[in-house]
């Protein structure tokens, strides 16, 4: 799947985000916006992840 299905109905996919990423709070979620530099940078931020393991945990999910 491509980013552009996720960005395009993040209404949808922000909730199976949060349960991927359960310390993401709705806050963060407003800010990412679907964006997925915004998602990685809040992984990286709440998680303690270097960019590429963020990426990696992203292109996991969206994989799935």
């Amino acid at each position: 799947m491509n980013w552009d299905i996720v960005e395009g109905n993040w209404e949808q996919w922000k909730g199976k985000a949060r349960e991927q990423w359960g310390k993401l709070t709705d806050d963060d979620m407003d800010i990412v916006e679907g964006k997925r530099e915004q998602l990685v940078g809040k992984i990286q931020e709440n998680y303690g992840k270097t960019r590429d393991e963020a990426e990696k945990e992203v292109d996991d999910w969206l994989s799935k």
